[in-house]
């Protein structure tokens, strides 16, 4: 028997932040400045892999996924909220607002699998580094990105179905900046009950299983690193992975206090808050923690600068001998 949506409602109203309505336009220009920094940075991540050959590795290809990543996810996301803050009454579709909450979530899962994958990339440069080339080919990394890509969005696609199949016959308010599913299930006039534990369940296999494949690379990546005996060694191996917890440390601790609780209805308020630092804060740090101490990518910027450098000389040497020819 084919389920059909009988909801009533056509569009939802998010409400944003109205306690912030006095300042709404140095809040705009803020979130639009961290916006931009956020493509910004993590654009340069891309180009930067793209242009030098000595960057196309493992390692970076992860980076370049999930940089793709935090591109599609604030752009996802960040607009909602500048429209917050520009229009007085900020609708969204419904089907819109579906279409949104399951991308929200499938790209919060892609995201924690690609870092998951980069734990396991680092564990076996840092612990088996013989077995690297071997284990780590371009063909198995192209199916690390491509199985984390997919399993983000099946991991998702059931719980959005039934969300999307849910009777919405009452309020059309959302408390909130963005389509979120605690603010959409306290909308439906159904039990929603089976869905809440059904997304609690998902959440918990997602996020506790991947933090807990980190945290044991980490402790034998920690292991290795402490057996070695040279102090610049210990250093230098240290540097390669230090980006990696910082970043995985702000990403889970926002995703665990906004979705693994028991009651989704709780603490609306705070948890726009911290979706902030989720969605609009987090990608606009990530490029920057993973390239401002990476040596490596310092060292292939000065190699693009000095390039394009140098064809510029080219370029200006050769038009000015072409004009002194042209003169004599």
């Amino acid at each position: 028997m084919e389920v059909k949506n009988t909801s009533e409602v056509m569009e939802f109203i998010l409400l944003g932040f109205p306690s912030l309505h006095h300042v709404r336009s140095l809040c705009f220009s803020v979130v639009l400045l961290m916006y931009s920094l956020s493509i910004l940075g993590n654009g340069f991540i891309l180009l930067i892999v793209f242009v030098d050959p000595k960057l196309q590795t493992p390692m970076y290809g992860f980076l370049c996924n999930l940089a793709f990543l935090e591109i599609c996810y604030t752009s996802t996301v960040v607009p909602t909220l500048l429209q917050t803050f520009v229009t007085a009454r900020t609708t969204i579709c419904f089907h819109c607002c579906m279409a949104q909450i399951f991308f929200i979530f499938s790209f919060g899962s892609i995201e924690l699998l690609l870092l998951t994958v980069m734990s396991f990339d680092r564990y076996i440069a840092i612990c088996l580094p013989l077995r690297y080339p071997v284990i780590m080919t371009k063909i198995f990394c192209v199916q690390l990105a491509i199985g984390s890509w997919l399993g983000g969005f099946v991991e998702v696609l059931f719980q959005a179905v039934m969300l999307w199949t849910l009777p919405f016959c009452d309020s059309n308010v959302i408390d909130h900046y963005v389509c979120d599913i605690g603010p959409i299930l306290s909308l439906s006039c159904s039990d929603t009950h089976p869905l809440e534990q059904l997304g609690l369940l998902l959440a918990i296999f997602i996020v506790l299983i991947t933090l807990l494949l980190i945290v044991v690379s980490y402790l034998f990546i920690i292991s290795t690193i402490l057996r070695i005996p040279s102090a610049s060694g210990r250093q230098k191996a240290f540097s390669t992975c230090t980006s990696h917890p910082t970043v995985v440390s702000i990403t889970y601790g926002a995703i665990m206090f906004m979705y693994i609780r028991p009651n989704v209805h709780s603490s609306f308020h705070f948890s726009k808050a911290v979706a902030v630092l989720n969605s609009v804060i987090a990608p606009m740090l990530n490029p920057y923690i993973y390239t401002i101490r990476n040596v490596e990518v310092k060292q292939a910027f000065r190699r693009a600068v000095y390039k394009k450098g140098t064809c510029f000389k080219e370029m200006l040497f050769s038009g000015n001998n072409g004009i002194r020819q042209d003169q004599k």
